[in-house]
């Protein structure tokens, strides 16, 4: 299967968002749950790290119910890239913003997550844009 009919192949959005779901839901879990052991690890606040966490809580609700679909729609997908942007753009912030001073593991702990929503929007963008293109070809 070439990667273009992969992309555009109406289970390829839908498996998206079940894994960028997941690791999310991970992740939420982990800031929630651990912010007071990582806090000092990586030398970001409890409050920020927890708080993270507690905002990726409806987004995950949100992206699970959107992957149990059949056909996730266009704008919900692109408000989902969008958000996965946003979080990518801000994750940057928290590592070389004048707000905090992470230790350098803190910096490669928020790069790594922010990288992987980055390839989950990019993702995301080709497939949108793939069954976008397939849609209009079809008809």
């Amino acid at each position: 299967m070439s990667s273009k009919r992969l992309f555009a192949s109406p289970g390829f959005l839908p498996r998206l968002l079940w894994i960028d779901g997941l690791a999310t839901g991970a992740t939420a879990v982990l800031l929630i749950a651990g912010a007071g052991v990582l806090a000092p690890v990586l030398q970001l606040p409890a409050g920020l790290l927890r708080g993270a966490g507690l905002v990726c809580v409806p987004f995950v609700l949100w992206v699970l119910s959107l992957a149990r679909r059949p056909r996730v729609p266009g704008g919900a997908m692109a408000a989902v890239i969008a958000i996965n942007f946003a979080w990518v753009a801000g994750s940057a912030w928290v590592a070389f913003g004048p707000q905090w001073r992470p230790a350098a593991i803190g910096i490669a702990f928020v790069c790594a997550q922010a990288l992987v929503v980055l390839v989950f929007a990019e993702l995301g963008w080709v497939g949108l844009r793939a069954s976008a293109s397939g849609r209009r070809a079809a008809a």
